[in-house]
């Protein structure tokens, strides 16, 4: 059988195989092992904006509209040198929506990891991005990712109307369970109500606003 990480002649690599060459794998479905990571980010910046950003002292965030970063995906190795400029990188958030065909599920919480496994591969620090779709992504979104690291989330969008909110608290709580994380970097609000629950855990709630809330506040 052919394997699609081997190179051959006149083979375009359409499955960004070359990001994966070394990789281990976890789960059924086979998502590419990231290495734990213990470090919390000081500050934050969008992949979009972090392109012409001369402060490198912050972490790149991919909490944003697919299109602003799916070239990530395209041509990773022309962005490679950029984010290597800054502390970190929380890894993609490609959307997972619950009346995604599950195949498209599992599709974008790979690309996440596989771009997660090349950039730590090349000297990347990396916190892995949570990310879930329908109740059938809460354990599988998990494999690969080692317990008790720093994990990311991204909660903005996922807290206003009743049932978006039920479904991110009933997949967050499937998480920590399984990864007993240290820290969970938040993107977006962490209500005390929410989230009180897992400091007293002794999980380190590390909270960021989403660019939302920032351009609100500063009109306001």
């Amino acid at each position: 059988m052919s394997r699609i990480n081997v190179q051959r002649k006149s083979c375009v690599d359409v499955f960004k195989a070359f990001l994966v060459t070394f990789a281990k794998y976890a789960g059924r479905f086979e998502f590419p092992r990231i290495k734990a990571t213990y470090e919390i980010p000081n500050k934050m910046i969008s992949f979009s904006k972090c392109i012409s950003s001369k402060d490198f002292n912050q972490w790149v965030h991919f909490y944003e509209d697919d299109y602003l970063f799916e070239r990530v995906w395209r041509n990773p190795r022309r962005y490679l040198d950029i984010l290597k400029r800054f502390n970190g990188v929380i890894l993609p958030d490609f959307s997972l929506y619950r009346d995604m065909p599950f195949i498209m599920q599992l599709w974008n919480i790979y690309r996440s990891r596989a771009i997660g496994f090349w950039l730590q591969s090349n000297g990347v620090t990396v916190i892995p991005n949570i990310r879930f779709g329908d109740r059938r992504t809460y354990h599988i979104c998990c494999d690969g990712i080692e317990k008790h690291c720093v994990i990311a989330i991204g909660s903005h969008g996922n807290l206003k109307i009743i049932e978006d909110r039920r479904i991110f608290l009933e997949g967050l709580d499937s998480i920590v369970k399984r990864l007993q994380p240290s820290t969970i970097v938040v993107y977006g609000s962490a209500p005390e109500q929410y989230f009180k629950k897992y400091s007293e855990m002794d999980i380190k709630i590390v909270r960021f606003d989403s660019t939302f809330a920032i351009s609100h506040r500063e009109i306001g």
